[in-house]
């Protein structure tokens, strides 16, 4: 079993740009080279901001971004009815607006740079696990009531003919939205942002970060850059250059397989082209990719697990929903990080005095990082004061070591959740 993602496998990697080398001057630093660094960078380019360094410390696109699921759709980790308690309406609203700007974003970029990315802009289908279709109906009446936002009500019947499997009863379709190729769209993101004057190293972990007059300087092991701004935007794999910014995430792995071309096998468990996730708090989230393969992703862990491992658990998993796939080989089955806080809002903002944060995305980052880097970008340009909406999620103590006790804890206690609604049914 290859521990390399599909994507990683499926497309030549560009030559690696060179590291870092001897003193720079910068008006800004970027540290980290995944979507949050990225849209950040390519963001103040795009106001016309010269003097933007980005440091990764392995490759573009290494964590998260480049491995993930790819789906692309508005909102947050954090639950929508949560934000309308927690901000009210209107910060709730514009927090919300601001993803899906994320996603007309993300559309246009593609457009206009000609990113290609296997862009497949089908929409993503929420499929109901259980019997019960109140809470479905519930979220679709909150989006349309309080978000401006209309889902699709799919009938069971209507659902088993887009998705032939007997788990689900109803869906909810979300037009708005997109899924494609993350690591492809992370390296267009980064030809764009270098056209646009931004320089790029890879193999360039930060070492240290000192505040120095007038701004900061990044260290890495050949060189380091001077800056009146630097931005941390590393996620799950911490950089150590600030300890309440580390304290303030956990590192989650998440799992992904890929299978081998389906070709008309394809059609016997999905006639749409849409991406797909469940009802389930420990749901699995699944598409179609261009080529005939289906790509499924799962679970999450504190355990970083092997290949081997990966397969086996979510082998099992799709064969539980598509049980006609039995005997279809599973090509490629990878894990990473990804970076999670307890509020499960990403934390957005000004650290110290030119020093910004863009973090924990926790597995709902396309549009987010998006967002992020939007927001982030207008604060260092033009002194936009949005990222203060985001300060009711801080950088709250993910209570490390004993937080990867609680996390799994709690992803267990949901899996249980889940597990007893299944057998409340008679469908477990």
């Amino acid at each position: 079993m290859d521990a390399a993602s599909h994507y990683l496998a499926s497309a030549p990697a560009p030559a690696l740009r060179s590291p870092l080398q001897g003193r720079r001057e910068a008006e800004v630093c970027v540290v980290g080279g995944g979507f949050a660094g990225l849209n950040t960078a390519l963001g103040l380019a795009e106001r016309g901001r010269a003097g933007v360094v980005l440091l990764e410390a392995r490759t573009l696109g290494h964590g998260a971004s480049g491995r993930n699921g790819g789906f692309v759709f508005g909102g947050f980790s954090r639950g929508e009815q949560a934000l309308l308690d927690e901000l009210g309406p209107q910060r709730a609203q514009a927090l919300y607006a601001g993803t899906q700007d994320a996603v007309a974003l993300i559309r246009g970029r593609i457009a206009r740079h000609h990113i290609d990315c296997s862009a497949t802009d089908a929409g993503v289908i929420w499929a109901n696990w259980f019997r019960d279709p109140a809470p479905m109906r519930a979220r679709q009446a909150l989006l349309a009531t309080h978000f401006g936002v209309e889902w699709e009500w799919l009938e069971r019947g209507r659902l088993a003919e887009l998705v032939r499997s007997e788990r689900y009863t109803e869906g909810l379709f979300e037009p708005n939205a997109l899924h494609f190729d993350p690591l492809a769209y992370a390296r267009g993101l980064a030809r764009v942002a270098e056209g646009q004057g931004v320089a790029i190293h890879e193999s360039s972990p930060a070492i240290a970060l000192d505040r120095e007059a007038g701004g900061w300087r990044v260290r890495t092991a050949q060189g380091e850059v001077h800056a009146r701004h630097v931005v941390l935007a590393c996620g799950g794999y911490l950089a150590g250059l600030r300890r309440e910014v580390d304290a303030g995430v956990l590192p989650i792995a998440t799992y992904v397989v890929c299978t081998e071309p389906l070709g008309a096998r394809m059609h016997e468990v999905l006639r749409t082209r849409a991406a797909i996730y469940d009802s389930r708090f420990a749901f699995d989230y699944y598409r179609p990719l261009p080529d005939t393969r289906l790509l499924w992703g799962g679970r999450i862990s504190v355990f970083d697990r092997s290949p081997a491992a990966v397969e086996r658990l979510l082998r099992r998993d799709m064969l539980r929903v598509f049980p006609q796939l039995e005997g279809v080989r599973i090509e490629r089955a990878w894990s990473g990080l990804m970076s999670y806080a307890r509020h499960q809002m990403p934390q957005i903002g000004r650290v110290d005095e030119g020093l910004w944060l863009a973090q924990a995305f926790g597995g709902h980052g396309v549009a987010p990082t998006t967002f992020a880097g939007e927001v982030l970008a207008a604060a260092i340009a033009h002194g936009d004061p949005r990222w203060r909406e985001f300060s009711d999620y801080g950088l709250v103590s993910a209570l490390k070591p004993a937080g990867f006790l609680g996390a799994q804890l709690s992803y267990w206690w949901y899996q249980a959740q889940d597990a007893w609604k299944d057998w409340r049914e008679g469908r477990a």
